[in-house]
């Protein structure tokens, strides 16, 4: 292409060059070639514009570094940056939620001397509320009041709700009172958004003072507002608030089908039936009631096997005259066929012709679904050649679902029919047609030769078999009566699946590999090797390695690297390093991944080799791979912890060869060293950066924190919190983690709670290690039943227990008298996924045994043995 360019002879200018950037918006990477390559032209230089343009094709691809880079360039161009670009600026980093980095490119843009306008305000402000930084969204707001800026609907309905979610019950009515004062919207409809916006965050007291500061004022409040109060308090499952509300439109006088329908459907949510029934017939006192209203309550009584009920609100819907649906006529249709009334269910289901409905693919498949439970066959095949007729789209699905409920009845021969002719009786209504080509193409493939994998009733079927007994015996005899069609990757993906059940999933293995016709590829023998790895089967994982050579079979770089990689995760470092060696004896040459996953493991605690380390970085270096940020980190932390200093800090002066900016470079040095308990020669590294010593503040100070809060030094790490919020930069989840967890140490759970409470006013969400903090603080001061309550609710509303979440639980409880609690967190592990490790089973066994507790510790020891024999030969 820049051959083609070069002997065009174009004649380059501004204008020209900044439309062909403006064209390249979905292929970046060629915009920035053609950037690079249009500067070295004869004659050309690049302007603000140009630059401009090159940097808003580099943040809609989302490449920030680079976005920066440009921006650096540009300086250093003497291409001063216009309103445009700053603005644009502004626009990419608020789209990423970088807040910090939003802000300073908004206090560079005044510092340059160039006015922020109402749309770089604008963009501020959303990016702020996004952001959920409502105490900055406040300072930008009343400027631009003040600057007489004014916001429209949208952003001021991202304003009210910022506010409302962080219990800025003030700044909503600020926002409110001038809207009425700078909006043509009407004060009803103010008030509307005010409510709405509390109403989404959950806070249903400020929506009830609203309500009676209306009142008060005399305001007239419509049907809206109302429908509005009571969906907030139905979120919030108040549904007794909701039904006063209720009351009052009762008394006055006010009939609102919605308010009806929210609350039934409430209801309904909650399995009350009854009392949705009952709202039901008051409503239809009062007016009309929709379709969607009869459809919901006719399904949930068809649920409760209440037939008879939910058909009789069909009929009344018919008798009323009410413009049906498709989805009200198949929820009919089904109530029939739960009652086993098949011929009226089809009647119903063909009355869609006589009102000029046309069936869609999801009725025919719920209908299927239904014939299916009740075991129809015949009915089951006439569908299907009813959906041919109708040239209706079928499904594979629906397919996959008919063939694995006709092979459990023995009768997937009944499928011929649908297959060659269609002889299979039709509904009487209805005439004959030839079939669909491409339908018949899609159904032959199950009636030919052996029956090909069908997705994911099968693989459900296969896991049941392999993980429902210990018999192999049993479980193979089960797998020849499949009569699969198998092929590597369907092998690949059982074997993922089997991580409980490692035994029989390498059985199982073996057993395909001898199946004629079938022959393993080296993604399949890679799986078989990380599963044994992962049940410490070394000397199984060797094996089949050797078979895989026998067989001819590709040996990649991901194949030794596997090897290596589960060596290397149990502290088997030696042997992860022999095989390297074998790797490269062999000819094989080692790639990025594998020299990330040794280097990994050689920087780990258990196997620890620095040395070795170090030699393969620098040869990992010296071949071509760049490290990742990870690498950088798991790899300076670990000279950091070993008094490497030197060869920590010539790792971090090589990062920038690689595209890693300083303040990032020396932050992943900083925290390294805060890690390792090296304070002083972090605080020194602070000292010596210079000119960006601002920016690394910004980098690391979290882990300043976290490293002057384990030492004690609460009052200095207080003191930078504030030092750093005057600088415009708001603790981060690490600090008020951080914060949280000493002060659980130090048995002040009340600040530990208001820390909690202040990080999420801040609009600061609590991670995982947060809340696994505050569930072991619990624990150690005995408040064991909020330690439950606590991991009751990351269960249910997030964020999910992850490994070490349950390991600081069983370890906590454990140490102070409950490992009987503790034991349950194992079937909650296995049940989420997790396998427990030999050391939550150690603390376990232990505690119940120094509890005199010796038959529950058996009852766990058997627990262990049972998933220990899963997952070895």
């Amino acid at each position: 292409m820049e051959e083609r360019l070069e002997k065009a002879d174009f004649n380059y200018n501004e204008e020209v060059v900044e439309k062909v950037l403006k064209n390249c918006f979905k292929y970046p990477h060629l915009a920035l070639r053609f950037f690079n390559w249009v500067k070295l032209s004869k004659g050309f230089r690049h302007t603000t514009n140009t630059f401009t343009m090159m940097i808003n094709v580099a943040g809609e691809a989302k490449e920030l570094s680079l976005v920066e880079d440009l921006a650096e360039e540009m300086v250093r161009s003497s291409c001063n940056m216009n309103v445009k670009t700053w603005t644009i600026l502004l626009s990419h980093y608020g789209k990423s939620r970088l807040i910090s980095k939003s802000l300073l490119v908004f206090e560079n843009m005044r510092k340059s001397g160039v006015e922020p306008d109402a749309i770089a305000y604008k963009i501020m402000l959303g990016a702020l509320c996004n952001g959920g930084r409502s105490d900055l969204a406040l300072e930008f707001y009343k400027d631009m009041v003040h600057n007489e800026v004014n916001l429209d609907l949208g952003l001021c309905k991202q304003l009210l709700k910022c506010f409302a979610l962080s219990g800025d019950v003030t700044s909503v009515y600020l926002v409110g009172e001038n809207m009425k004062k700078n909006s043509e919207i009407s004060e009803p409809q103010i008030y509307h958004l005010m409510l709405k916006s509390f109403c989404i965050a959950g806070r249903i007291r400020e929506s009830l003072e609203l309500i009676r500061d209306l009142k008060n004022k005399n305001v007239i409040l419509d049907a809206g507002i109302f429908e509005t109060l009571v969906k907030g308090l139905c979120s919030k499952d108040r549904i007794t608030d909701a039904m006063e509300i209720l009351e009052i439109m009762k008394k006055k006088n006010v009939f609102d089908e919605n308010i009806y329908r929210i609350l039934i459907s409430t209801y309904l949510r909650r399995n009350e039936v009854a009392e949705a029934l009952s709202l039901f017939e008051e409503a239809k006192k009062y007016g009309n009631i929709s379709v969607s209203t009869y459809t919901n309550l006719m399904q949930h009584l068809f649920w409760k096997n209440e037939f008879q009920k939910g058909l009789e609100l069909y009929d009344e819907m018919l008798e009323m005259g009410l413009e049906l649906d498709c989805v009200a006529i198949t929820a009919a249709a089904v109530g029939y066929v739960r009652k086993n009334c098949i011929s009226e269910a089809w009647e119903v289901f063909m009355s869609m012709d006589e009102k000029g409905i046309k069936p869609t693919s999801k009725s025919y498949t719920i209908f299927i679904n239904e014939l299916c439970k009740v075991c129809s066959t015949d009915e089951i095949i006439k569908t299907l050649n009813e959906m041919k007729v109708r040239k209706v789209n079928i499904q594979d699905d629906i397919f996959r679902h008919v063939r694995s409920h006709l092979k459990k009845k023995g009768e997937t021969e009944k499928l011929d029919g649908v297959l060659i002719d269609g002889q299979c009786s039709q509904p009487k209504s209805v005439g004959k047609s030839e079939p669909d080509r491409i339908v018949q193409e899609r159904l032959s493939k199950y009636s030919a030769g052996p029956a090909r994998f069908d997705g994911n009733s099968d693989m459900q079927e296969i896991r049941q078999i392999l993980s429902g007994s210990f018999d192999w015996c049993f479980i193979q005899e089960k797998l020849e009566k499949l009569n699969f069609q198998f092929s590597p990757d369907l092998v690949v993906e059982i074997l993922r699946s089997s991580a409980l059940n490692i035994t029989n999933a390498l059985k199982f293995f073996s057993w395909v590999g001898a199946k004629t016709g079938y022959n393993h590829n080296e993604q399949s023998y890679n799986m078989a090797l990380k599963i044994s790895g992962q049940g410490k089967n070394f000397k199984e994982m060797r094996n089949l390695f050797h078979e895989m050579r026998r067989k001819g079979c590709l040996i990649t770089p991901d194949t030794w690297t596997i090897m290596i990689m589960q060596y290397g995760r149990t502290g088997l470092t030696d042997i992860a390093l022999e095989i390297f060696g074998e790797m490269k004896i062999s000819g094989c040459k080692p790639d990025k991944s594998t020299y990330t996953y040794l280097i990994t493991s050689l920087c780990g605690k258990k196997g620890r080799k620095t040395d070795e380390a170090i030699r393969l970085y620098q040869e990992m270096l010296r071949v071509g791979f760049a490290p990742d940020k990870e690498l950088v980190e798991t790899y300076v932390g670990c000279l950091c912890e070993v008094n490497k200093l030197s060869d920590a800090k010539n790792c971090i002066d090589s990062l920038r060869k690689f595209g890693f900016s300083i303040p990032l470079s020396y932050s992943l040095y900083f925290r390294a060293l805060c890690r390792a308990e090296k304070l002083e020669h972090a605080l020194a590294l602070m000292d010596k950066i210079g000119s960006e010593k601002n920016l690394l503040d910004q980098y690391t100070y979290g882990s300043l924190i976290h490293c002057l809060l384990r030492r004690g030094r609460l009052e200095d790490a207080l003191a930078k919190i504030k030092c750093m919020e005057k600088q415009g930069v708001h603790p981060t989840v690490h600090v008020y983690t951080s914060l949280i967890i000493y002060f659980l140490k130090e048995k002040e759970i009340n600040r530990a709670l208001e820390t909690l409470e202040e990080m999420k006013k801040r609009g600061c969400q609590p991670t995982i290690v947060t809340y696994s903090a505050l569930i072991c603080g619990y624990v150690r001061l005995g408040k064991i039943t909020e330690a439950w309550d606590v991991f009751g609710n990351i269960k249910k509303n997030g964020p999910l227990p992850d490994f070490k979440t349950y390991s600081m639980f069983v370890d906590c409880l454990c140490r102070v008298g409950k490992s009987e609690e503790a034991s349950r967190l194992i079937s909650e592990m296995l049940h989420d996924g997790i396998i427990p490790s030999t050391i939550n089973f150690r603390n376990i066994i232990y505690g119940l045994n120094r509890e005199g507790k010796p038959d529950l510790a058996r009852v766990v020891l058997k627990k262990k043995l049972d998933i220990k024999s899963r997952r070895k030969m």
